[in-house]
């Protein structure tokens, strides 16, 4: 039998449009019992009294924590059983769970940014076909929060140096970069946030701002919905370019027709919200950017190795190949994010080689490795020695 408070949360959830079918599902109920609460405009008045619950002494206590946002079932729990409740937690679930459903959400701001002002950034992920292969596939989407024009890069990782050519590749799509970036807390560039609101970011991630003279800003913790409009883009790319296109030839094909549609679908879009078109209005807002730096950001891996004492250093599982002068000693590695590797020694380019899988073998170069060679030479004598000793 339907209470008095079901009722209210029936009301409640059918002025927001929630269908019956889920009403009676939230309540346990049949969709007939809402339909018929709903068309009588109040709860059934039962002809037999209702056996009290050991919980009804303790309602009032129970909607006043409501009242004052304390959800947590345990927290309550522990409230009334101090005030004598001695009951178990099933009860008080079932009590709770209905008006979870018209609890009142975090307000969320909407705010409009000044043209050039802010981009947000954020990484969406799904599975495709690439090449034949089922392919999981990242992507970094990047929104300009005045005109609302993105960009976004797919790739097969999401680590920090990919975050920072997704940004790169958007600023140069964009043809210069804002005042701001808005993240999430991706590790990619916020280590921590601290006491006071303060944020530590990543030292590379820094750098790459004060590269492109941008300020960094993260969303605080569990509040991502600061930057809905990147987060609803990532959404948009979902249901619209991935259900387009399911099949490509590989990395360079999807990303080749990924900026084509952008020019040609999103870019011409009339925006829900601006109510103008999105290119028209990054017209207005494209003086407001800043230039592009005179050199690009180089987001490749570095790390350092020790070279062996064959001349070859260990990269990625497999072995290639230094010059033998350089056995032994400590050398710099690049390798970029098109599997380019460089080997250096203090800023003296020494090799570079092409990444290759284990199974392909060691990359060995044999005018690396002469002056090893030379070294390790055997010296050659005429068997007539070996004669006169005997």
């Amino acid at each position: 039998m339907l209470r008095q408070e079901d009722f209210v949360t029936i009301q409640a959830l059918a002025r927001r449009g929630v269908y019956k079918v889920d009403i009676a599902r939230e309540l346990g109920v049949h969709p007939k019992t809402v339909s018929r609460a709903l068309k009588r405009g109040s709860a059934p008045k039962g002809q037999r009294k209702p056996r009290e619950s050991q919980l009804t002494p303790y309602l009032p206590i129970i909607d006043r924590l409501l009242s004052e946002d304390v959800w947590n079932g345990v927290v309550i729990l522990r409230e009334i059983q101090a005030k004598g409740y001695k009951g178990g937690m099933t009860v008080l679930g079932d009590y709770i769970r209905p008006k979870r459903a018209v609890r009142a959400g975090r307000p969320t701001v909407r705010f409009e940014t000044e043209p050039g002002k802010q981009l947000q950034t954020d990484w969406g992920q799904l599975e495709t076909t690439i090449a034949g292969v089922a392919t999981k596939v990242h992507f970094c989407v990047n929104t300009l929060g005045f005109s609302r024009r993105f960009h976004f890069w797919c790739t097969d990782s999401e680590d920090a140096e990919h975050t920072f050519e997704g940004l790169i590749r958007s600023w140069e799509y964009f043809g210069g970069v804002t005042d701001d970036v808005l993240l999430d807390n991706q590790k990619a560039a916020v280590l921590e946030h601290r006491p006071g609101g303060k944020v530590k970011f990543n030292p590379r991630f820094v750098d790459l701002m004060a590269h492109y003279g941008v300020t960094p800003k993260a969303c605080r913790p569990a509040r991502a919905r600061t930057k809905g409009k990147d987060e609803r883009m990532v959404g948009y790319i979902k249901h619209h370019f991935f259900v387009r296109y399911r099949s490509f030839d590989s990395f360079a094909h999807l990303n080749q027709l990924a900026e084509q549609w952008l020019a040609e679908e999103t870019d011409r879009r009339l925006h829900g919200t601006v109510k103008e078109i999105v290119a028209e209005r990054f017209e207005r807002e494209k003086p407001a950017l800043s230039p592009l730096p005179a050199t690009r950001y180089d987001t490749a891996y570095r790390e350092t190795r020790q070279a062996g004492w064959d001349a070859f250093v260990d990269v990625r599982g497999n072995r290639y190949a230094v010059p033998g002068e350089f056995a032994g000693r400590t050398v710099a590695v690049r390798i970029t994010l098109d599997d380019d590797l460089f080997v250096y020694h203090g800023d003296e380019l020494i090799a570079r080689h092409r990444i290759t899988p284990t199974s392909a073998g060691w990359v060995t170069v044999p005018e690396l490795h002469a002056s090893l060679w030379e070294a390790l030479k055997v010296e050659q004598r005429p068997l007539m020695i070996y004669e006169e000793v005997s």
